[in-house]
Protein backbone atom coordinates (compact mmCIF):
# COMPACT_ATOMS: atom_id res chain seq x y z
CA UNK A 1 0.00 0.00 0.00
CA UNK A 2 0.91 3.00 -1.02
CA UNK A 3 1.48 6.17 1.43
CA UNK A 4 -1.41 8.22 -0.76
CA UNK A 5 -3.63 4.96 0.23
CA UNK A 6 -2.95 5.29 3.60
CA UNK A 7 -3.54 7.94 3.81
CA UNK A 8 -6.78 8.07 2.31
CA UNK A 9 -7.24 4.69 4.71
CA UNK A 10 -6.26 6.45 8.01
CA UNK A 11 -8.84 9.31 6.71
CA UNK A 12 -11.65 6.79 6.28
CA UNK A 13 -11.02 4.98 9.44
CA UNK A 14 -10.87 8.00 11.29
CA UNK A 15 -14.18 8.97 10.78
CA UNK A 16 -15.52 5.78 12.08
CA UNK A 17 -13.71 6.18 15.47
CA UNK A 18 -14.82 8.68 17.93
CA UNK A 19 -13.37 12.03 17.60
CA UNK A 20 -11.77 11.70 21.20
CA UNK A 21 -10.28 8.08 19.96
CA UNK A 22 -8.85 9.98 16.97
CA UNK A 23 -7.52 13.07 18.94
CA UNK A 24 -5.81 10.65 21.61
CA UNK A 25 -4.09 8.70 18.80
CA UNK A 26 -2.50 11.73 17.11
CA UNK A 27 -1.36 13.18 20.70
CA UNK A 28 -0.23 9.95 21.60
CA UNK A 29 2.25 9.59 18.15
CA UNK A 30 3.49 13.07 18.51
CA UNK A 31 4.68 11.79 21.86
CA UNK A 32 5.80 8.00 20.11
CA UNK A 33 9.75 7.15 19.79
CA UNK A 34 11.62 4.78 17.78
CA UNK A 35 14.28 6.38 18.94
CA UNK A 36 15.24 3.67 21.62
CA UNK A 37 13.79 0.13 21.35
CA UNK A 38 13.69 -2.63 24.57
CA UNK A 39 14.66 -6.18 23.58
CA UNK A 40 13.92 -8.87 26.23
CA UNK A 41 15.73 -12.34 25.74
CA UNK A 42 14.27 -15.14 26.77
CA UNK A 43 11.69 -13.95 29.28
CA UNK A 44 9.33 -16.48 30.52
CA UNK A 45 7.50 -14.42 33.11
CA UNK A 46 3.80 -13.60 31.89
CA UNK A 47 3.73 -11.09 34.35
CA UNK A 48 7.02 -9.27 34.05
CA UNK A 49 6.40 -9.55 30.29
CA UNK A 50 2.98 -7.51 30.37
CA UNK A 51 4.61 -4.98 32.82
CA UNK A 52 7.48 -4.15 30.36
CA UNK A 53 5.32 -3.85 27.78
CA UNK A 54 3.33 -1.13 29.68
CA UNK A 55 6.29 0.96 30.57
CA UNK A 56 7.35 0.73 26.98
CA UNK A 57 3.41 2.52 26.15
CA UNK A 58 3.71 4.21 29.30
CA UNK A 59 7.28 5.88 28.45
CA UNK A 60 6.36 6.35 24.65
CA UNK A 61 8.68 3.99 23.05
CA UNK A 62 6.88 2.17 20.39
CA UNK A 63 8.84 -1.16 19.78
CA UNK A 64 9.64 -3.83 21.79
CA UNK A 65 11.57 -7.17 20.32
CA UNK A 66 11.29 -10.60 22.23
CA UNK A 67 14.07 -12.84 21.98
CA UNK A 68 12.81 -16.72 22.08
CA UNK A 69 15.54 -19.25 22.37
CA UNK A 70 14.86 -21.15 25.15
CA UNK A 71 11.32 -19.50 26.36
CA UNK A 72 8.24 -18.63 24.76
CA UNK A 73 7.44 -14.97 25.21
CA UNK A 74 3.86 -14.75 26.53
CA UNK A 75 1.85 -11.67 28.34
CA UNK A 76 -0.84 -11.27 30.87
CA UNK A 77 -3.47 -9.33 29.70
CA UNK A 78 -4.36 -8.13 33.11
CA UNK A 79 -1.35 -6.38 33.74
CA UNK A 80 -0.23 -5.28 30.21
CA UNK A 81 -3.61 -3.12 30.62
CA UNK A 82 -4.70 -2.53 26.77
CA UNK A 83 -0.62 -1.55 26.49
CA UNK A 84 -0.77 -4.69 23.99
CA UNK A 85 -2.70 -3.09 21.22
CA UNK A 86 -0.38 0.11 21.14
CA UNK A 87 3.36 -1.41 21.26
CA UNK A 88 4.86 -3.27 18.41
CA UNK A 89 6.18 -6.37 19.31
CA UNK A 90 8.61 -8.11 16.82
CA UNK A 91 9.57 -11.49 17.74
CA UNK A 92 12.52 -13.17 16.75
CA UNK A 93 11.78 -16.88 17.17
CA UNK A 94 12.60 -18.52 13.55
CA UNK A 95 16.52 -18.61 13.67
CA UNK A 96 18.77 -20.53 15.21
CA UNK A 97 20.48 -18.20 17.01
CA UNK A 98 17.75 -15.59 17.45
CA UNK A 99 20.05 -13.64 20.10
CA UNK A 100 22.60 -13.16 17.47
CA UNK A 101 20.21 -12.21 14.24
CA UNK A 102 18.37 -9.81 16.44
CA UNK A 103 21.70 -8.11 17.43
CA UNK A 104 23.05 -8.13 13.40
CA UNK A 105 18.99 -7.03 12.52
CA UNK A 106 19.53 -3.64 15.20
CA UNK A 107 22.72 -3.16 14.14
CA UNK A 108 21.79 -3.28 10.56
CA UNK A 109 19.47 -0.32 11.45
CA UNK A 110 21.87 1.96 13.33
CA UNK A 111 20.61 0.93 17.00
CA UNK A 112 23.46 0.82 19.18
CA UNK A 113 23.39 -2.70 21.77
CA UNK A 114 23.47 -1.56 25.16
CA UNK A 115 23.00 -4.50 27.57
CA UNK A 116 21.94 -3.68 30.71
CA UNK A 117 23.68 -5.36 34.02
CA UNK A 118 24.76 -4.86 37.62
CA UNK A 119 28.13 -5.03 36.80
CA UNK A 120 30.07 -2.98 38.77
CA UNK A 121 32.84 -1.56 35.88
CA UNK A 122 29.48 -0.82 34.20
CA UNK A 123 28.44 3.01 32.83
CA UNK A 124 25.47 4.24 35.35
CA UNK A 125 22.22 5.02 33.21
CA UNK A 126 22.46 8.69 34.00
CA UNK A 127 25.93 8.83 32.22
CA UNK A 128 24.89 6.61 29.46
CA UNK A 129 25.43 9.04 26.10
CA UNK A 130 21.77 10.02 24.15
CA UNK A 131 23.93 11.95 21.70
CA UNK A 132 25.65 8.68 20.43
CA UNK A 133 22.80 7.26 18.67
CA UNK A 134 19.74 5.48 18.54
CA UNK A 135 20.04 2.79 20.97
CA UNK A 136 18.49 -0.88 21.71
CA UNK A 137 18.47 -1.86 25.43
CA UNK A 138 18.44 -5.38 25.84
CA UNK A 139 17.35 -7.10 29.50
CA UNK A 140 17.20 -10.57 30.56
CA UNK A 141 15.67 -13.29 32.66
CA UNK A 142 16.40 -12.93 36.54
CA UNK A 143 17.85 -15.67 37.79
CA UNK A 144 20.45 -16.09 34.81
CA UNK A 145 19.83 -12.05 33.24
CA UNK A 146 22.04 -12.04 29.72
CA UNK A 147 23.35 -14.90 27.97
CA UNK A 148 26.90 -14.51 27.59
CA UNK A 149 26.20 -14.32 23.48
CA UNK A 150 24.50 -11.16 24.01
CA UNK A 151 27.20 -9.53 26.31
CA UNK A 152 29.70 -10.74 24.11
CA UNK A 153 27.91 -8.48 20.82
CA UNK A 154 27.10 -5.53 23.35
CA UNK A 155 28.48 -2.24 22.06
CA UNK A 156 28.17 -0.61 25.49
CA UNK A 157 26.87 -1.83 29.49
CA UNK A 158 24.79 0.09 31.83
CA UNK A 159 23.85 -0.40 35.11
CA UNK A 160 21.11 1.14 37.39
CA UNK A 161 23.21 2.53 41.00
CA UNK A 162 22.23 0.34 43.95
CA UNK A 163 22.86 0.42 47.27
CA UNK A 164 21.43 -2.14 49.41
CA UNK A 165 22.27 -5.57 49.75
CA UNK A 166 20.72 -6.59 47.14
CA UNK A 167 21.65 -7.15 43.56
CA UNK A 168 19.33 -6.45 40.83
CA UNK A 169 15.98 -4.87 40.41
CA UNK A 170 12.87 -6.96 38.98
CA UNK A 171 13.46 -6.53 35.04
CA UNK A 172 9.84 -4.84 34.90
CA UNK A 173 11.06 -2.47 37.51
CA UNK A 174 14.73 -2.47 35.68
CA UNK A 175 13.03 -1.43 32.61
CA UNK A 176 11.11 1.25 33.97
CA UNK A 177 13.45 2.92 36.09
CA UNK A 178 15.65 3.01 33.15
CA UNK A 179 13.46 4.31 30.67
CA UNK A 180 12.13 6.78 32.98
CA UNK A 181 15.42 8.25 33.10
CA UNK A 182 16.44 8.10 29.02
CA UNK A 183 13.24 9.11 27.92
CA UNK A 184 13.35 12.14 30.95
CA UNK A 185 17.08 13.11 28.80
CA UNK A 186 16.04 12.47 25.59
CA UNK A 187 12.72 14.79 25.45
CA UNK A 188 14.69 17.72 27.05
CA UNK A 189 17.23 16.97 24.28
CA UNK A 190 17.94 18.61 20.57
CA UNK A 191 17.98 15.01 19.70
CA UNK A 192 15.39 14.55 16.90
CA UNK A 193 14.13 11.45 18.75
CA UNK A 194 10.29 11.43 17.07
CA UNK A 195 9.04 9.19 14.51
CA UNK A 196 9.55 10.05 11.05
CA UNK A 197 6.36 10.44 8.32
CA UNK A 198 6.43 6.59 7.35
CA UNK A 199 6.52 5.21 10.48
CA UNK A 200 3.43 7.91 11.89
CA UNK A 201 1.34 6.11 8.78
CA UNK A 202 2.11 2.62 9.48
CA UNK A 203 1.46 2.62 13.19
CA UNK A 204 -1.79 4.94 12.86
CA UNK A 205 -3.14 2.64 10.61
CA UNK A 206 -2.39 -0.60 12.58
CA UNK A 207 -4.37 1.68 15.87
CA UNK A 208 -7.13 2.94 13.78
CA UNK A 209 -7.48 -1.15 12.60
CA UNK A 210 -7.13 -2.00 16.50
CA UNK A 211 -9.38 0.46 17.81
CA UNK A 212 -12.67 -0.25 15.22
CA UNK A 213 -14.42 -3.43 15.41
CA UNK A 214 -14.68 -5.60 12.24
CA UNK A 215 -12.08 -3.20 10.64
CA UNK A 216 -10.64 -6.34 8.06
CA UNK A 217 -14.15 -6.07 6.32
CA UNK A 218 -13.77 -2.18 6.39
CA UNK A 219 -10.52 -1.94 5.09
CA UNK A 220 -11.41 -4.62 2.78
CA UNK A 221 -14.25 -2.66 1.40
CA UNK A 222 -12.74 0.90 1.22
CA UNK A 223 -9.73 -0.62 -0.85
CA UNK A 224 -12.08 -2.24 -3.41
CA UNK A 225 -13.25 0.86 -4.22
CA UNK A 226 -10.18 3.01 -4.61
Amino acid sequence: MNSQTQKALIKHLSTIVTPERWAKIEEVMDQRTNYINVVVENLYQPHNASAVIRSCDCFGVQTLHTIENSNKFTTSADIAAGSLKWVDIVQHNQSENNTLATIERLKANGYRIIATTPHTNDCNINDLSLEAGKMALFFGTEMHGLTQEMMDHADEFVKIPMYGFTESFNISVSAALILNDLVTRLRSSKINWKLNDSEKLDIQLRWLERSIKGSDKIIKDFLNHV
